[in-house]
Formats: structure tokens, C-alpha cells, sequence
């Protein structure tokens, strides 16, 4: 029987029709977004090694020591989106129309080039290239979070033709915006709303209910938790945030970030397997920078969604979403995913040491 669920931070109700609910190998990718055969280099990707010159000059790059500005030897690079939405060279003027109200293309939009190698994908990345990622996802939102007219930084992932990629290798993208986006707002209104009635972070909460019921987490390491939201709004739909109240994604510590990185192996590797390379988006919300009380209420965390179905009339209709999978399945499915190759790489281990 279907049944609607309310989602406490968005406020979004959502159909889990549970009498349409697919298993996991029912909702895996036609064909993997990385086909097996990818090779390692493309000579015609400008995202490859060794041809930094079909780029914009890099903005940052994490390099071997003697490599030089623009060329080989690199193993993450940040360049300029070359079709950017937004440019910082435009002054940023807020205008009134009537009753209308528009700004200046003001903005940056770069490019996170994730590995030199082009058949690099987070299913088979390692928990050090992850790692190295949110490195370079800190250091350009401490970057950016400088310029006084900027308002908020957005990184997102986008992974596949059906996600909204248009380049097949690895990359992750940042927007910084002169305001603050629609969907942040609702969230830091919303938490606010909650912190001021139970004088709690919300987020906190959730992790509280979610430890206590079990069903729908995927992963627990030291200091992360990942789980499927109880009030999922497409299926496989996943959430990973910091176990203790933490409102800024860019002060995390040292050993938090290798902490993640080994999460972050262990929960795409595991859609690698069950839903087979599926195409998803991946996006960070912490705390805008010029905020106050929003300290007290807002939780950093990552959203990631497969795009398994389609989102027609309905859902753009009415802002209900209609999930086949329940949450619970989907975690139960990644979580034993998980075990079974910790498991694995457990007795390998055991074996090569005898």
C-alpha cells in the first residue's frame, strides 16, 4: 500500500508507492556511464593530461613538486568553466523593473577536474582520490567565501548524460553566487523554525532517529553517517553528513577528511555494483558565510541522487515526487553491498598475512 511521507528539513511530502516498488536489480542502469572499455587518456578530452592547453589557465592545481602552471603532472586541477553561466568581470548591479527585481550576471562557475586519468569514477575511486577531492572542494570554498560579494559557493557533481553531464570525465563543479539559492534558504528557514521550537538542530535529530531505527542507514564510520532519507524523494536517494553538529563543510579537521573519503568509497562503490554505474548528481550545502545564528541550526551534508526515473508532469505539477523504491530497501541493499566487501577485503588481508 502506498503512503506519503513528510520530509522534516524540506518540507516536501513525497509518495512512496510501495505497491510499484522495484528491487535494486530492477532499477539498475541500461549500461554503465563509464563503459569498461574507457581508455585511461583521451587525446581529444581537454579535461586529460597533457592538454592543459585546451583549457582556461588553472585557477589552482594540486601538482608533484617541480611540475609547473598548466602542464602535466598534476592530479586534481581547477580551471574555469569555459561556457560559464556567471563572470566575475561583470559588476554586479541589482535592478528594479517595476515590480520586478534583477541582477548582473555576476558569478563564478569552475571546473573540478578530479584525476589526470579519464576513466576515473567515484565507483572506483579510492579513499585517498576522495580524500584529495574534498581538499580541493575546502580550499576553493575558503577561496571564495573571501569575495564580499559573493553570497553563497553551490559544488555539485554531476555524473552521466541523464545527471546533465556534458563531459565524460570525472569532474565536479562549483557556482558562486551574489545570493543566497531558493533551496538553501528553505532549508535554513526550516531548520530555524525547528531550533526554535525544540531548540535543536534538526539534522541532529534526524541522525538520533535514524541511529535508533537502523533500517535506513547505509554507513557509519568514526565521524559520518550515510543513510537514505526517510522521506526519499526519487529511489537510491542518499544523505552524508557529519554524526556530530557541524555547520561548516570547509573547518572540518585533518582526519575528518580521510575519514570521508573512506565513506565515500564505500557507498559508491557499492551503487557501482547494485545499480551498475548508474548516472546521479551529487550536491554539498553548508552554511552560507555571512550567517549568525544558522551556526546553531545548520548541518552540513551531501545529497546524492541516482536518476533511475524519469520526473514528469506530476512532480513538476504539484512539487510531489512518486519514489518506487522505499528507502528501506535501498539502504538494506547498499548496506549488505558494503559488509559484503569489507568482508572480502577482510579475509584477503587475513590470507595474505598467513
Amino acid at each position: 500500500m502506498s503512503e506519503l511521507r513528510k520530509d522534516p528539513i524540506t518540507r516536501r511530502w513525497v509518495i512512496i508507492a510501495t505497491e510499484r516498488a522495484k528491487r535494486p536489480s530492477q532499477l539498475s542502469s541500461p549500461s554503465p556511464v563509464t563503459p569498461p572499455d574507457m581508455p585511461a587518456r583521451d587525446p581529444k578530452c581537454p579535461f586529460c593530461e597533457g592538454n592543459e592547453a585546451m583549457t582556461p589557465p588553472e585557477v589552482a592545481a594540486y601538482r608533484h613538486a617541480g611540475s609547473q602552471r598548466d602542464t602535466p603532472d598534476w592530479w586534481i586541477r581547477v580551471i574555469p568553466n569555459k561556457f560559464s553561466a556567471l563572470d566575475t568581470d561583470t559588476p554586479l548591479e541589482r535592478i528594479g523593473e517595476g515590480m520586478y527585481d534583477m541582477a548582473t550576471g555576476f558569478g563564478v562557475h569552475e571546473v573540478i577536474v578530479e584525476s589526470p586519468r579519464h576513466n576515473h569514477t567515484w565507483g572506483t575511486a579510492t579513499d585517498r582520490e576522495f580524500e584529495e577531492i574534498f581538499w580541493s572542494y575546502r580550499d576553493r570554498l575558503i577561496n571564495l567565501m573571501r569575495h564580499p560579494a559573493l553570497r553563497y559557493v553551490l559544488i555539485f557533481k554531476n555524473y552521466g548524460k541523464e545527471a546533465g553531464a556534458s563531459q565524460p570525465h570525472g569532474h565536479s563543479q562549483l557556482i558562486g553566487l551574489p545570493v543566497v539559492p531558493k533551496r538553501v534558504l528553505e532549508e535554513l528557514e526550516s531548520s530555524e523554525d525547528y531550533f526554535r521550537y525544540k531548540e535543536r538542530c534538526p539534522l541532529c535529530d534526524v541522525i538520533r532517529q535514524e541511529r535508533a531505527d537502523g533500517r535506513r542507514i547505509i554507513h557509519e564510520s568514526e565521524h559520518f553517517i550515510a543513510f537514505a532519507p526517510y522521506a526519499s524523494y526519487l529511489p537510491f536517494q542518499i544523505m552524508i553528513m557529519p554524526k556530530h553538529h557541524d555547520p561548516f563543510f570547509e573547518r572540518m579537521e585533518k582526519g575528518q577528511f580521510m575519514d570521508l573519503g573512506r565513506v565515500f568509497s564505500r557507498v559508491f562503490r557499492a551503487l557501482a555494483e547494485v545499480l551498475g554505474d548508474p548516472p546521479f548528481n551529487c550536491v554539498l550545502h553548508t552554511t552560507p558565510p555571512a550567517s549568525a545564528g544558522d551556526e546553531r541550526y545548520n548541518h552540513w551534508h551531501f545529497e546524492i541522487v541516482p536518476r533511475l526515473t524519469k520526473v514528469a508532469g506530476f512532480e513538476w505539477g504539484s512539487g510531489f515526487y512518486i519514489n518506487i523504491a522505499t528507502p528501506e530497501d535501498a539502504a538494506e541493499a547498499l548496506r549488505a553491498k558494503i559488509n559484503e566487501c569489507d568482508e572480502a577485503e577482510c579475509s584477503a588481508a587475513h590470507a595474505e598475512r598467513k
